[in-house]
Formats: C-alpha cells, structure tokens, sequence
C-alpha cells in the first residue's frame, strides 16, 4: 500500500492533464499512486490518461457529478493513510509531493497542509498560500495576485485549497468526506472548517510549490455558472457549520458581507445570478444536514470566532 494517494478530479482537462500526471512522475518521491476520477469527460482527456499513462488508476463517471463526488470516488480507491488530491489544470515543481508529505507527518493533529499555488501564465504571481474565513462569510485565497516571492514562511490557516493539498484520511473517515451537495467550490472551506470545529489543524507549506492555470474549466474567474455556484454554496457553509449562536453573532457582519458582494455583482453585470444562488443556498440548507454541534467543542467554537473577527480585517486579494 503507498503512503499516498494522489487523486486527480478531471473534466475536460485535456489541455492539461498529460502535464499534470508528468510533473508527479518526475517527483523523487516514489511512495504514492495517481488515481484519476473522470466526470464523463467529452474531450478525450480520459482516453489520454488510459493510453499515455497505464500506471495511473482511472475511474470513469458516467456524467459530470461534480468535483467532490469524484473525490470520494477516488477515496473508496484508496487505503492510503494521506490523500492528495490535485486539480488537473496544475503543475508541480520537484519536491513538491515529499514536501506536503513531510509536513504533515510532523504533527498527528494536522488535517491538511496547503501547498503554494503559484499562477501557470503569470508566474509571477500567487495563486494562493492556503484559504482563509471571515466574519463577512467571505472565502478567500491568501495572497492571491501577490508576488509568487513571498509568502515562503510556515503558517496555520483556516483551509487548504483542495486544488492542491494533502489529507490525513483518519480524519477524513471521522469528520466525513467531502460534502456532494456542494458539487464544486468551497467544499475545501467546508471540510477544512468541520476539522476546525472537531479542535485539528490546517497549514500552509511553502516548500510545496506547485503551478495553477485556474477556471481551466469554466473559462473565466467571474460566470454566471461559477457566481450561482459559489452564492449558493457559500450561504450552506454558513448553515451547515455555524450554531444558531454563532450565525445571530455574526448576522450583522453576515448581512453586510452578502449586501456588499451583492452590490458588486450587480455592478459587473452578474447580479442575477448571484442572487439567484442565494435563494437556491437558502433551499440547499434546508435539505442538507447541518454538523452536530457538541458541547465538547465549544473552544473550538471560540477560536473559530477570534478567526473569523480576526480576518475581517486582512487585505483581500489583489
């Protein structure tokens, strides 16, 4: 059994996929498996992958169910003890898999360890350093936009970007797996904040770099499909994982961050569909279960909280 597994979601990922599984195969670490999950692909990617790359275990869907289903998908593959998972548009710089890896063995209460997204067409700049909350109910990338040369310091952080992190699968089978209901974005803010909430640990490892296209998929940073989505789900994480306490805190924050987004949507042209993935948010925490609240928790709650207060008042990304 390998120490890890490395699982790529992927969907028409043509242009990039033969790169992405390239990069792992010249990686000195050798303790590890590739594992592609392929959501009914249309552009011949999944053939790519079967006929240039018979060392790599490949699942095909029969339709696009979306990026968290393929992750568990490629879980029930895997009785590896760490999970990597990696999004097909990606690159990864030597020493990049051995980098998370040790990381996160260093200390048993980690969950994640966020690896150093840098963009592929502007290398000059980050694609992120792990993710982080607020009060606003805002998700961000850390430094995003910023210069690729900094951000080379260890640091905690609220998530890690599922596009490019490593998982202790122990916790993963004791918090649970990623949220399908979230079909793709911010179900790495969910499963990072479930582990925050049962007292573990996500961080950031700079010695992890690691080359991002981004929206290789949806084409742009800002579409209907993509605001609906991220609207709706971002609304869910808030039901999902907050105690009814904890969202009457934070309701006036909560109402100013949606206004403000709302605000800004309707400005660029794209206000309908944002608010049209409030409502359907709305209807999604209603059909969904919400993470049981326990009493023995409740510090965690308290740290969470400084966070979030905490982050209102970062730089957002440039």
């Amino acid at each position: 059994m390998p120490k890890v597994s490395i699982i790529i979601p992927n969907y028409n990922g043509a242009n990039y996929i033969n790169d992405c599984i390239d990069s792992l195969a010249k990686q000195a670490y050798k303790d590890h498996e590739i594992i592609v999950v392929d959501n009914d692909s249309k552009d011949g990617s999944a053939d790519m992958v079967e006929n240039d790359h018979p060392d790599v275990r490949l699942k095909r869907l029969d339709q696009n169910y979306g990026f968290s289903r393929a992750v568990n998908e490629g879980l029930k593959m895997s009785d590896a003890p760490f999970v990597l998972l990696l999004n097909s548009d990606t690159r990864a710089e030597e020493g990049f898999v051995e980098a998370l890896v040790n990381e996160i063995e260093k200390d048993e209460s980690v969950f994640s360890v966020a690896s150093k997204m840098i963009q592929m067409n502007e290398p000059a700049k980050l694609d992120g350093a792990g993710d982080l909350y607020s009060a606003f109910g805002w998700a961000y990338a850390r430094g995003k936009g910023r210069s690729s040369k900094g951000y080379n310091r260890y640091a905690k952080v609220f998530a890690a970007c599922g596009g490019a992190a490593i998982y202790r699968r122990s916790i993963l089978d004791e918090i649970g797996w990623f949220d399908e209901f979230h079909f793709a974005y911010l179900e790495d803010i969910d499963i990072g904040y479930r582990a925050r909430i049962m007292g573990y640990k996500n961080v950031y490892c700079p010695e992890a770099r690691i080359y991002h296209v981004g929206s290789a998929v949806t084409g742009s940073r800002y579409n209907d499909f993509k605001i609906r989505l991220s609207a709706r789900n971002n609304m869910y994480v808030i039901m999902k994982n907050m105690p009814l306490l904890q969202i009457i805190i934070n309701l006036p924050f909560l109402a100013l961050g949606f206004a403000i987004k709302a605000f800004f949507f309707i400005l660029i042209g794209h206000g309908r569909a944002y608010l049209s993935g409030l409502k359907r948010g709305y209807i999604l925490c209603r059909q969904a279960r919400k993470f049981p609240y326990s009493t023995r928790n409740f510090k965690n709650y308290c740290r969470i909280q400084l966070e979030l207060w905490l982050n209102l008042f970062r730089r957002l990304p440039g």
